[in-house]
């Protein structure tokens, strides 16, 4: 005979094991993001890599996402002075647009705001939303950016909620 004891205690181990089963979903999916601190540090090796190789084979390098300038969803955008994009290992496509069509959430573009951003120190952070190519939906940015020569380059983290 099963007794009220016993379902609750039936209940329960199945509610554990359900939190276990999304506990590992929700760090698989955290393993498919980039973190602030790696978008830091790809930032900081697209600038040695810059300043070694020089301007042009870099934004070669980024946009064909040579490693390590793709990881997941992170990848590397450069603007130029004229805000169009020089480099952009997520979208290609883009490379030769202008930088200010991608709006961020106040209705300013993109460009303009990462060379806003990076003008005052060197180095600044912009959030806007974007389509995230590794899951194809309008998600929160938040980009990293550097001056780099006459460009601005940056690395961005993307954000489901």
């Amino acid at each position: 005979m099963i007794t009220q004891s016993m379902k609750r205690i039936a209940l329960l181990a199945t509610l554990v094991a359900f939190a276990a089963m999304l506990a590992s979903d929700v760090s698989l999916f955290a393993a498919d993001r980039g973190t602030p601190a790696e978008a830091k540090i790809m930032l900081q090796q697209a600038i040695a890599h810059y300043k070694s190789v020089g301007r042009k084979q870099a934004l070669t390098d980024f946009t064909a996402k040579k490693p390590p300038f793709g990881d997941r969803d992170l990848y590397v955008v450069c603007f130029n002075s004229e805000h169009i994009v020089i480099a952009n290992g997520g979208f290609a496509s883009h490379v030769g647009s202008r930088g200010d069509t991608m709006l961020d959430m106040d209705g300013k573009g993109v460009a303009e705001a990462a060379w806003k951003a990076a003008s005052a120190t060197g180095e600044g952070t912009v959030r806007y939303r974007w389509l995230n190519p590794a899951t194809r939906t309008m998600e929160v940015k938040m980009t990293f950016f550097a001056r780099v020569g006459d460009d601005v380059c940056g690395v961005g983290v993307y954000s489901p909620i």
